[in-house]
């Protein structure tokens, strides 16, 4: 008889034990699905990242740390000047011997001098500014031509607001690549695209 009692309390034991085991089951099944569901609606970080345009060599260099001089005019024994040009008795060129980015050699050119970055406009002016950098032993000097625009409408112009009237590129140049800012050779006085964060001595106008 007794027997008999226990019997059925058995059966109903597993059966609530298996009962349980199921639910379990289904809640670690549905919870493994909501994380990959999770999973699959979160992008990968790869997918987050966007491609730099490599043109684009220069954007983001104002946030950067200002070096310790850069408040600082250039000393003058790291400044050769020039008092006239052939073409242009008036005009004053002066080259810093201390390599800078573009944009902060721009802001040197402004603040310390009055001026700009060099524009060039006649092969006399390309030819004077040629003399005057091969007073440094440097291959490359900043002047004050950039890429401006996009895609079509990319142009070259001076930082100075000055029209665009000579150019003196070297073979192959100026291209689809190589930097938005351009940089004249010392040697041959020809110019050629440079990306802007590069560090090169430079010219400027006053």
């Amino acid at each position: 008889m007794k027997l008999l009692l226990i019997l059925p309390l058995l059966l109903l034991g597993t059966a609530s034990s298996l009962h349980l085991k199921n639910e379990a089951f289904e809640l670690e099944a549905s919870e493994g699905e909501k994380g990959l569901a999770l999973k699959l609606e979160t992008p990968e970080e790869e997918d987050n990242l966007t491609i730099g345009n490599e043109e684009e060599d220069d954007e983001g260099e104002e946030s950067e740390v200002a070096e310790d001089d850069d408040n600082l005019c250039p000393k003058e024994e790291d400044v050769v000047r020039m008092l006239g040009s052939p073409g242009c008795e008036t005009c004053r060129f002066l080259i810093v011997n201390k390599p800078r980015k573009f944009k902060r050699a721009e802001r040197i050119c402004r603040r310390c001098y009055h001026g700009h970055l060099v524009s060039i406009h006649s092969s006399h002016t390309n030819h004077g500014i040629r003399c005057l950098a091969s007073r440094i032993n440097r291959s490359q000097i900043w002047i004050g031509a950039r890429v401006r625009g996009r895609f079509f409408r990319k142009r070259f112009r001076w930082v100075d607001g000055s029209h665009w009237t000579f150019s003196y590129w070297a073979a192959g140049q100026p291209g689809n690549g190589g930097g938005r800012c351009v940089a004249f050779c010392t040697r041959g006085g020809h110019w050629r695209r440079a990306p802007c964060k590069r560090r090169l001595p430079f010219a400027c106008s006053y």
